[in-house]
Order: structure tokens, then sequence, then C-alpha cells
């Protein structure tokens, strides 16, 4: 039973309302409405939670007339929050004991758990997060601080909008090749890109940039250049794109990570994992399980129910091979001016174009 709040004007709905994330959704369903709770990890993400002070925030409550009544209760990652409920497809009486936003569920299936360390993981697009600890650092590069699963705890974390996407352009659109593993043997063919850059802002640009009116780009093109250039320089791409996250990271935190932890379908290429070694400079760690958000998830539930210790978990985590820089830091300063330079064209291209069509 869920007794609907007032409204503006101390109208009630027709219906009983309740707000959540999708965990929370789940949950309803699970236990037959008994469980309407979330997680801090997924409630900061709301941007109704106070992340300082890790409760719903009233001020912001107010300010946008959201009635308290409406929004689950917040409860630890790891914690049994209730069992299914008797007449579902499963059976009754299963703990649910693990809730976690994507990232941070990564985060942990990774065992980033100290401050410094950090994980990207590669799919359409990709997701930066490093732990900061204790400590909330107010980012001053564009991106956002947030929870994590361990109790006050935080991370930094950046969204680059277009990795994985690129490949399937190539694919999909240019036929330069079938199927996207087809890209570490094209651009793999070639020594280097030929002084081609290829900044994929198909959709804008996300962390740290944040422009929506930039655009795809591919510049330094020659009568040399062929399509393994330009496969080459889009897998650059990914890499550069992470590593502009990860050095605004340095730059908001003062922390200089020792290794970078990396999962997700993007990294089984292993040319891609070595140039984002070499353009972050730093180790590139490939972990042997690639589905750290499903990982990090069983880890919590399974903590909470006293099935895994810390110490369990830890021991189980390994790595599958280790990218470390190959380049000189001339070379990887070389790379990313070109690369700046690049993106500086393509920044504001949408809105450059409207404004030349008011002309």
């Amino acid at each position: 039973g869920f007794s609907p709040p007032k409204v503006a004007g101390g109208l009630k709905p027709a219906a009983p309302l309740a707000f959540g994330t999708i965990d929370t959704w789940l949950i309803w369903k699970l236990t037959n409405g008994r469980a309407h709770v979330t997680d801090h990890t997924n409630a900061s993400r709301t941007l109704l939670f106070n992340i300082h002070q890790s409760r719903w925030d009233d001020e912001l409550l107010d300010i946008l007339k959201i009635p308290r009544a409406l929004l689950p209760e917040v409860r630890a990652s790891s914690q049994i929050v209730a069992e299914t409920a008797e007449g579902l497809p499963i059976p009754k009486g299963i703990p649910i004991a693990g809730i976690a936003g994507d990232q941070q569920a990564a985060l942990f299936g990774q065992r980033c758990t100290r401050a410094g360390m950090a994980k990207n993981t590669y799919g359409t697009g990709s997701f930066l997060v490093m732990n900061t600890g204790a400590e909330v650092v107010q980012s001053t590069h564009g991106l956002l601080s947030t929870m994590i699963c361990q109790p006050d705890h935080y991370a930094l974390e950046g969204s680059v909008f277009v990795t994985g996407a690129a490949v399937q352009w190539l694919r999909d659109k240019l036929h330069i090749i079938k199927s996207a593993a087809e890209i570490e043997t094209l651009a793999a063919s070639v020594a280097d890109s030929g002084g081609t850059v290829f900044v994929p802002a198909f959709t804008g640009l996300g962390a740290p940039h944040w422009d929506s009116y930039a655009r795809g780009l591919i510049a330094g093109l020659t009568l040399g250049t062929t399509s393994a250039h330009i496969a080459r320089a889009a897998l650059d791409s990914i890499a550069l794109l992470s590593a502009d996250v990860l050095n605004a990271m340095r730059k908001d935190s003062g922390i200089e990570p020792t290794e970078l932890r990396v999962d997700g379908g993007g990294s089984v290429n292993d040319l891609l994992m070595q140039i984002q070694a070499d353009v972050a400079g730093l180790p590139v760690v490939r972990s042997s399980t690639m589905e750290s958000t499903a990982l990090g998830a069983a880890y919590l539930a399974g903590i909470a129910v006293g099935f895994w210790t810390e110490s369990d978990i830890d021991g189980q985590w390994r790595a599958a091979r280790t990218f470390t820089p190959s380049i000189s830091e001339d070379e990887r300063r070389a790379r990313i001016a070109a690369w700046h330079r690049a993106v500086a064209k393509a920044k504001g291209w949408e809105d450059s174009a409207s404004r030349a069509d008011d002309t």
C-alpha cells in the first residue's frame, strides 16, 4: 500500500504515485509493492539527493515542488532490503541485497576501492570513474561528483558520448569494415594515422568538453590517406577522448592514478588498449571479466548475505593483460596537441553554421 501524497492546490492524484529509478521499480515489482527503496548511488543521479549529507535535499525538493512522500527510502548498496514476494515466476523469499548504479557497480566489480583507482568501460560510449575516497571533489573541468557503493565514499565520473559508435559508423555508413572486430586488423596495417585526426562528435562532445553544437570531423587528409589511416584515427579518438577525461580528473583531484582498469566490449581490442596506455601515460589493465557491472552487483549482494567478504572478492579480481606506455612524453604531448587542434575545429560547428545561414 502506498498513500498518494498531496500535491499543489491540495488536490490528490487519481492513482497512487511513487517515484524512483529503474532499480526502485524492479524492487517494487519483485516485492509486489511492499518495498519502495533505492540506494544512494542511484538516488544521487536524480539530482535531488544531497551527496554531502546522504539524504534527500529539502531545499531542492521545495524549489521543484516535489513531495518527499513520492521518494523511495535510501538504503546502502550492499544490504538486504527486502525479499521476493509470493506469486511471482521466481521463488518467494529470495533476499534482494545488492543495489547500485551501472558505473558504480562496475567500479566495485573492478575492485577500485581506494582513492586514485580508476576504471573505464568501453561500450557504445565510454564511462571513466575514479575513486576519490572520503572527499567530495568538486570538478572545475566538466566532471560529475558522485557517490559510489562504499558508504561515505565518492568518485569523479566523465562520460564520452561516442566510442564504439564510431566503429559502428565506419562499418555501417562508410563500409570500410564488415564487422567491428575487423577494425583492429585494418588499423594495425599502418604504423600510425598518417596525420589523420578523427573527432567523432556525431552527437556533440561529452566530458570534459560539453559542447552540444560540436560535430564530427576528419582532419589532416592527404592524397596518401587510406581507409586504414581513418580506422587508426578512429581508435586514436576513442583513446584520446578518454585521456581528456582522465587528465581532467588529475587536475580536479590532484591525484595521479597508477593504472587504469578497463572492461566492456572495446577493451578486447589490443591495439586500442595500447593506444590508450600511450596517450593516457599510464598502464592500462584489462580485467579477466568483461562484465564488471554484473560482477559488481553480484559482489554487493553476496557480501550482504554473508556469502563473500571484502577480502574474498579482492582475491578474486584478476588482470587478463596489462598494456604499458610505449611512446615518449614528447610524442604523447604532440599527439594530444594535434587532437586538441581538431577538437577546437569541431566545437561549435552547428552553431557556427546556423549563424552563417542567418547572414
